[in-house]
């Protein structure tokens, strides 16, 4: 996987804990891009007894998942204490009594659920927020049942990549989150032992009057820049100002365009225990071989 700046993960929890009480507000774009990967389930066929889902947030997605499949157990874990709060409100006391569903919070990248203990993982724009995407991969690759199905949302590289040009204008810094490219993530998951990963990528483009309010938008959301290595100092007056000058080379019909790379992707786990190795060929044991072709005849 490519080298990129890595989130730091103490500034991502910090973020999100102070944009819970607001998130739902300008998180627009999250609610879509969530209604889109829940659509993504009408053509999958499974029946799942545990979903987990990673990366809850406020809970936009998490009520759909619990009332989809009624009968399993469900499960929403975040980073952030202040966004499972919102979550669990969304839950009616009849449902929180009725249904128990599970509010965990806890990193994406150390999941404390037993291994092969969910059928479902699902996670909507919460990838870039982890420092080692192949590491996060194998741990859902560890808590999924042989058969599970994990589906997920992300940013690509092209993400904001106006506002990214804007500030490359003024200096060399780095102001703006880098997100990992579809391939790199898809070579991920073989890495990681799933099974048939499926990647896909859509464009969505956002307008603004200002780019200020893109901006305030960021950061009420959390999606400011938490990256290790960035500036921990305020950005002087003159250097904002160079940024929203650089930025209106972009306005078209009296509006700034904010570009979004959205990235979807989905794998199995293997039903059979078979070894994932180098250039993602996978290692069958003869024994297994035998007996499947015995089965076909």
């Amino acid at each position: 996987m490519s080298e990129l700046p890595l989130p730091d993960k103490r500034l991502v929890r910090a973020a999100f804990e102070k944009a819970a009480a607001r998130y739902d507000e300008a998180a627009v774009l999250q609610r879509e891009i969530g209604t889109r990967l829940l659509e993504r389930l009408e053509l999958m066929k499974i029946a799942p007894q545990r979903v987990l889902e990673v990366g809850s947030g406020t809970g936009f997605c998490s009520t759909q998942l619990a009332a989809r499949y009624a009968n399993a157990e469900f499960i929403a874990l975040d980073i952030a204490h202040g966004m499972l709060r919102h979550a669990r409100n969304r839950f009616g006391w009849w449902q929180r009594l009725r249904r128990r569903p599970g509010f965990v919070c806890a990193d994406a990248e150390s999941l404390p659920l037993a291994d092969a203990s969910v059928d479902l993982l699902f996670s909507n724009v919460t990838l870039q927020w982890c420092s080692d995407p192949d590491a996060t991969f194998a741990e859902f690759r560890r808590v999924l049942k042989p058969g599970g199905l994990l589906l997920f949302s992300t940013f690509g590289p092209d993400t904001l990549k106006e506002l990214r040009a804007a500030w490359r204008a003024v200096d060399e810094a780095m102001h703006v989150n880098a997100f990992i490219d579809m391939h790199d993530l898809g070579d991920g998951l073989l890495r990681s032992g799933f099974a048939d990963p499926v990647m896909d990528r859509e464009d969505i483009v956002l307008t603004y009057g200002e780019a200020r309010t893109l901006m305030s938008d960021l950061k009420t959301i959390g999606a400011h820049n938490v990256n290790r290595g960035r500036h921990s100092g305020l950005t002087g007056k003159n250097k904002l100002n160079a940024m929203l000058a650089a930025y209106e080379q972009f306005r078209r019909d009296g509006r700034l365009p904010a570009s979004y790379e959205i990235v979807y992707g989905h794998a199995w786990t293997p039903l059979t225990p078979r070894q994932q190795i180098h250039d993602g060929a996978t290692a069958i044991p003869f024994a297994q071989l035998q007996a499947e072709l015995r089965q076909r005849r």
